[in-house]
């Protein structure tokens, strides 16, 4: 009986003095090892901002919205104001196209302008003497004419601004260049592109 009394107070001796008794066992170490979601916050990189996107832009209207009368044959047939940034490293110059396609194979074009200098960033209404006219699809003259679809509901119009690594060449005569003529041309030479679209009812 002394020796198993001996042997019980021998136990507790130990268990006391590896801190088992009072304190329970020692709590994992997890400074070293964070756990697996931490970890993964850590390295995920942050968005990348968006506010070097090539844009095109009017104070008159935004993307998807209603083209004031002021800028169709309803009005003064008036160009609309336009705004690019951020155009992509290398552009020496800009084209600028508005277009309708009416339905499948179909295209109506009222304004090409292509030699627009790298310096220019905007074209303000009634835009004269900036960059080179090409023809319109309604009198094929080397001139802006305003939409003017015929039928009722709404038409979507694209205007379109091109940067390119350099000026067009064209075979043909310069009073011959419409849309697909200028889309042929800057084909190869096209550094990035930005469209705005908007909406007319008549």
């Amino acid at each position: 009986m002394r020796r198993t009394y001996i042997f019980l107070i021998g136990i507790l001796f130990v268990a006391a003095s590896c801190g088992f008794l009072h304190n329970g066992p020692p709590a994992p170490d997890n400074t070293q090892n964070p756990p697996p979601d931490a970890q993964q916050i850590a390295a995920t990189p942050k968005p990348t901002p968006t506010s070097t996107e090539f844009v095109l832009t009017s104070p008159e209207v935004g993307e998807a919205g209603n083209l004031p009368k002021d800028y169709t044959c309803d009005g003064s047939s008036a160009t609309l104001p336009l705004n690019w940034k951020n155009a992509p490293t290398g552009t020496t110059s800009f084209a600028v196209v508005m277009h309708h396609i009416p339905g499948p194979g179909d295209s109506h074009w009222y304004w090409v302008l292509y030699n627009i200098p790298a310096s220019v960033t905007a074209l303000p209404k009634n835009s004269h003497g900036i960059g080179t006219l090409g023809t319109n699809s309604v009198n094929d003259r080397t001139e802006y004419t305003p939409p003017c679809s015929k039928g009722p509901g709404p038409k979507t119009y694209t205007y379109t601004v091109y940067a390119l690594s350099k000026a067009p060449e064209f075979s043909g005569a310069a009073d011959k260049v419409d849309r697909a003529t200028l889309l042929a041309a800057i084909a190869d030479r096209t550094l990035g592109s930005a469209t705005l679209n908007v909406i007319y009812s008549r």
